[in-house]
């Protein structure tokens, strides 16, 4: 391979549809030599060269002797087209999600120990039978447990996918950890393996759902497939490397109790920390109700629309399961009306094809969404349940919603339909510019020090009317909405629509 400081300036280059490119340049033996790609996620410079394809198309473009064991080893493990035909999060998530992998491989061989040891294995007085009947109790625990809680959560996993893939990681560690105290109380055993296998079906239902939202969030060529398969590929990688490490622990700390649980608390630690930092490292670029709320909220005391990366950041990972106000999309609609009076009283003074009622006294906000409700009148919808939860928040906003919460706070609006009537006045005003990204007047109030600092990535960005809302985008037919299913649109900022049901 020549070296690097003997190619010339580049002479054309070649750009593909993510708008990633790489040049040509000549080498001092007239060929031509190709950047390689890929090279800018790993920190290297454009030294690195590769040989054109040849003309049967037979060659692979990888790159030169240097690193061509490299690419082909990555090329194992990573999608095709990588790093374009990815989402920019995908490296650093994949390196954090190996690192818990492999942790949670170390736990759960110590945790495999501990049971197959309460079970009898190595003991001559053990029975077979016993150890069979446990066996059968403790799976089919699970297997109601994974029915009902597909059930019950199963529509809500993937658009809050961060906080249950976080839930779902601990949850089994606090598994792993039964099962290690299982032997120690031998009276106890059946019964605490069943708790424990009850908890991780809890996961692997948890776990698959969110790893399945997160792949369609990460592929961005319609390689979902690719992504997936290369995803179990690394995975399969770091379990391997986690039963070669256990085959030398394990014979260390079998002897040991104290030894092994300690082990385990290490390995655990690194576990919630590795998917700490790989749920952190993930941007979304869509909207669910927390990270509307986040940009709404942002949006309402400084007058400025959050970019994904900064929402993203400022998500919380630990308390999104519990938002402050119940909002439902989609209801139907004789669970908000039950006479005329009432129909009347929540179509009169606005034209939007949805309708809204909302209890005060439980902070609960009801949609009855139109057939000509587009992906905008969802997105004003889910908006307008959300300000409404803000009038019972501190904090500065808009001087039409400062008198709203005034009178609310005061007890003055006891007629929550007058209040909702209003409220889509001031959303006729405040919406397209939320829409739009536009500069917002804002009451000062005291929460305004208490909010995070806008970030530098943030600050050089001008907040004016022609800056659109990066979050949202908007596709030519409305999507179809169910009167049964609570449905949440969200936008990419490419214009893609995604639905995210159970809100």
């Amino acid at each position: 391979m020549a070296d690097g400081a003997s190619l010339e300036a580049r002479l054309c280059s070649e750009q593909y549809g993510s708008g990633a490119a790489r040049g040509c340049c000549a080498a001092v033996d007239g060929s031509l030599q190709w950047e390689a790609w890929g090279w800018r996620w790993w920190g290297f410079s454009g030294a690195f060269t590769a040989k054109p394809e040849g003309p049967d198309g037979g060659g692979e473009g990888a790159p030169a002797t240097a690193s061509a064991p490299l690419s082909r080893l990555l090329a194992l493990f990573l999608p095709q087209g990588f790093p374009d035909s990815v989402s920019p999060d995908y490296l650093p998530y994949q390196l954090w999600d190996s690192v818990q992998a492999f942790a949670s491989s170390l736990s759960g061989s110590l945790a495999t120990h501990a049971v197959l040891l309460g079970l009898g294995v190595g003991d001559a007085k053990a029975s077979v039978s016993a150890a069979t009947a446990t066996w059968l109790v403790k799976d089919s625990t699970g297997m109601l447990g994974r029915i009902i809680f597909a059930w019950w959560k199963g529509s809500k996993l993937d658009c809050n996918a961060k906080h249950w893939r976080l839930f779902a990681d601990i949850l089994n560690d606090v598994a792993m950890f039964l099962e290690i105290m299982a032997p120690v109380y031998p009276i106890c055993f059946t019964m605490i393996v069943c708790i424990s296998n009850l908890a991780k079906c809890i996961v692997s239902v948890a776990g698959g759902a969110t790893r399945a939202a997160l792949t369609m969030h990460q592929a961005r060529r319609n390689n979902m497939a690719d992504v997936s398969a290369k995803d179990s590929s690394q995975e399969t990688l770091v379990n391997l490397a986690g039963l070669l490490v256990s085959l030398l622990m394990l014979p260390l700390v079998s002897g040991c109790p104290s030894f092994s649980l300690g082990c385990f608390f290490l390995f655990t630690a690194l576990h919630i920390y590795a998917n700490y930092r790989a749920v952190r490292a993930l941007v979304i670029e869509t909207l669910n109700e927390g990270r509307l709320w986040l940009v709404l909220k942002h949006f309402l005391q400084r007058g400025e629309v959050l970019g994904p990366t900064s929402a993203n950041r400022m998500e919380p990972l630990w308390t999104g399961f519990w938002p402050s106000v119940s909002l439902s999309l989609g209801v139907p609609l004789h669970r908000l009306i039950s006479s005329v009076s009432e129909l009347q009283q929540l179509v009169e003074g606005h034209q939007e094809p949805y309708l809204l009622r909302w209890n005060q006294s439980q902070n609960q906000v009801q949609v009855v969404l139109s057939q000509m409700a587009g992906p905008e009148t969802v997105l004003r919808a889910a908006t307008h349940g959300l300000v409404l939860g803000a009038l019972r928040r501190d904090g500065p906003l808009p001087r039409e919603l400062e008198e709203l919460r005034n009178r609310v706070q005061a007890g003055l609006a006891k007629e929550s339909w007058v209040i909702v009537r209003e409220t889509h006045h001031v959303l006729d005003k405040l919406f397209p510019k939320f829409l739009k990204g536009g500069i917002l007047p804002i009451v000062p109030g005291p929460a305004l020090s208490s909010f995070p600092p806008v970030s530098p990535a943030l600050e050089h960005l001008p907040c004016s009317s022609t800056r659109p809302n990066p979050f949202v985008g908007f596709q030519d037919s409305p999507p179809s909405l169910s009167a049964t299913n609570h449905i949440l649109c969200v936008f990419s900022p490419k214009g893609h629509a995604k639905d995210f049901q159970g809100l």
